[in-house]
């Protein structure tokens, strides 16, 4: 199989805050060093493009660094990263938006580009219009746009409005629009970064399907970005994973996702920490709290597994009506989806004798959506006082790799929470 794509040693360095160097003398400084064909002295210097971190050495930072790696021609590969790891930089690169610091790109075919939402629509143009001219601007000749015109608009869904200047459109619409036109205007490299994500689950479903067929029964080349998982894992052959603007893994996609997910343990130092600050009191002591998913401790989650949580803690002196819990909330909203407590099945009130206990709660899968829930510990003494309200705040971040129903593309849903039901059919 031919190579579609070849990134060899791509770098590319910004000054923050800053055009160019900043400085007139900077620039006279990179202009005498490039006639005199020596390299350019701000190459040595730069820091690793963490976002969280406050520069202290310098303005210059590195969104990428020595990227070299090789796509084959009808592959498709996720960029994966968290934010500021250089995704979007990388394919801008790739599109030609903007020129890499050191390194070259040799893409063999045509380069159809989604880099946000509206990408390259004149605002004062027409739907139509901009169609004509994406097309044009790919190579395409007006009776080959001609052709596929209404095959372009019955997929973007945007008929009524496709003689309407573009400035009149919803960043949905636009992206609609964008998408049929990168997707049906046979290019032989499509790159795809996030947009989808603007659109709604009816138009993200036919999304990934059409991308599926652009790659699988037409042998065209995708580039896709995406923080959603599940996209990811049903779109994509292989991964590869940015960090810090570097390649930190480049594989097979079940694996990179994987790795994604399980990259961020600071989760539980940070437990620890919250545990460490709670008060004493003379009844109740927390030892520690783990969350784990099929037996592995995460920074993020999947829908479709279950999940343990186990406290682990000390009775001081017998005690009645102990109640270990939590809540769940919503992290965007701080709104609580449920509390559940080690007790909602017994009887009875439970006296504790004095020692050492552990108790575990099984969250079943599917029950939620992919985003970002916190769990609120709270631990108290039923109908007396809490010993633990609020102090502790975890993070559980979901992503829906599979979904419920594996016969379909994607599934998407509205909603808060995602509970698997039981039906029946007669």
């Amino acid at each position: 199989m031919s190579t579609a794509i070849e990134f060899e040693n791509i770098s590319k360095q910004y000054r923050l805050g800053k055009i160019g160097t900043g400085t007139i003398s900077h620039d006279l400084n990179r202009w005498w060093h490039n006639v005199r064909g020596k390299e350019d002295p701000y190459l040595k210097i730069g820091q690793v493009n963490d976002r969280a971190v406050l520069s202290k050495d310098g303005d210059y930072v590195w969104a990428l660094k020595d990227i070299t790696f090789s796509v084959e021609k009808g592959d498709v590969v996720g960029i994966i990263g968290k934010n500021g790891a250089g995704k979007s930089t990388l394919l801008k690169i790739l599109s030609k938006v903007t020129t890499p610091t050191t390194g070259s790109i040799k893409a063999r075919g045509r380069i159809a580009s989604l880099l946000e939402v509206g990408t390259g629509f004149h605002p004062e143009m027409t739907g139509r219009e901009n169609v004509y001219m994406n097309g044009s601007i790919m190579g395409m000749t007006k009776a080959e746009i001609t052709r596929k015109f209404d095959e372009i608009v019955d997929f973007a869904g945007v008929a009524k409005y496709i003689d309407t200047p573009a400035k009149r459109y919803s960043s949905g619409m636009a992206v609609r629009l964008g998408f049929a036109v990168a997707a049906f205007l046979e290019p032989e490299i499509l790159v795809v970064d996030e947009v989808l994500a603007v659109g709604d689950a009816e138009f993200q479903k036919k999304a990934i399907g059409k991308m599926q067929d652009v790659s699988k029964g037409e042998g065209r080349t995708v580039l896709f970005v995406s923080h959603n998982m599940g996209s990811i894992g049903q779109l994509c052959k292989s991964a590869c994973i940015l960090k810090d603007g570097k390649i930190d893994f480049e594989g097979n996609v079940n694996e990179g996702i994987e790795r994604y997910l399980n990259d961020n343990m600071k989760i539980s130092d940070n437990v620890v920490e919250q545990i460490l600050s709670l008060p004493d009191n003379d009844i109740f002591q927390l030892i520690k709290i783990d969350i784990t998913q099929e037996g592995i401790k995460r920074g993020s989650y999947y829908t479709n597994q279950t999940i343990e949580i186990s406290f682990d803690y000390k009775v001081k002196e017998q005690c009645s009506g102990l109640r270990i819990g939590f809540d769940v909330l919503k992290a965007s909203t701080g709104m609580v989806l449920f509390r559940t407590f080690h007790d909602d099945y017994a009887n009875e009130i439970s006296i504790k004798e004095k020692g050492i206990y552990t108790s575990k709660c099984i969250i079943p899968a599917y029950l939620f959506l992919e985003g970002e829930y916190i769990i609120s510990v709270s631990i108290g003494i039923h109908k007396v006082k809490w010993l633990v309200y609020e102090q502790i705040q975890i993070p559980l971040d979901f992503h829906n790799v599979n979904g419920i129903n594996k016969i379909y593309v994607s599934d998407y849903r509205p909603g808060v929470i995602n509970p698997l039901m039981k039906w029946e059919t007669y």
